[in-house]
C-alpha cells in the first residue's frame, strides 16, 4: 500500500510540475520558405510537454481553415529540465514530413526549437514567439 500512495504522490508531482510550466502557451512558429507560418499551443499531456497545430496563416497574415494538418501533434514527449531547458521530445516539421530528435530552451517570450538527426550533426530550428 505504500509503494502505491509513494507512486501516486510522485505521479501527481510531476503531473502539476508540467502544469505549473511556463512553457505552456500560444507560440508562433517562424514564417516558413512561402511566408506562412503556425500557432502551436504547448500543453502538458502526461507527464510530457506537447505541442499542437492550432491555427495556420498564410504568407498575408489570413487563416488557412483548410490546412491539412491543423490539430496534429508537432511536439510530443518533451521533459522539462529546469532553468528553462527542455530535452528528449521529438518534433515533426509538417514541410518535410520528417520527425525530429528535438529540444527547447525558453527565454522569456521566445522559444528556441531545434530537432536534430545523426547523433546531433544534422539539426535545423526556429524561434518561436508567444503569442499573447
Amino acid at each position: 500500500m505504500k509503494t502505491v500512495t509513494l507512486g501516486l504522490a510522485l505521479a501527481m508531482s510531476l503531473a502539476t510540475g508540467a502544469l505549473a510550466d511556463q512553457v505552456a502557451g500560444k507560440w508562433k512558429t517562424e514564417e516558413g520558405d512561402e511566408g506562412g507560418y503556425l500557432h502551436v499551443d504547448i500543453a502538458p499531456c502526461g507527464a510530457s510537454i506537447c505541442g499542437t497545430i492550432a491555427t495556420a496563416y498564410d504568407a498575408n497574415g489570413g487563416v488557412s481553415a483548410d490546412y491539412e494538418h491543423l490539430g496534429k501533434k508537432l511536439i510530443w514527449d518533451m521533459k522539462a529540465d529546469g532553468g528553462g531547458s527542455y530535452s528528449g521530445g521529438k518534433i515533426w516539421a509538417p514541410d518535410a514530413d520528417k520527425t525530429y530528435k528535438s529540444k527547447m530552451s525558453l527565454d522569456g517570450n521566445r522559444l528556441t526549437v531545434k530537432g536534430c538527426v545523426a547523433g546531433g550533426l544534422i539539426c535545423r530550428g526556429q524561434t518561436w514567439k508567444r503569442v499573447n
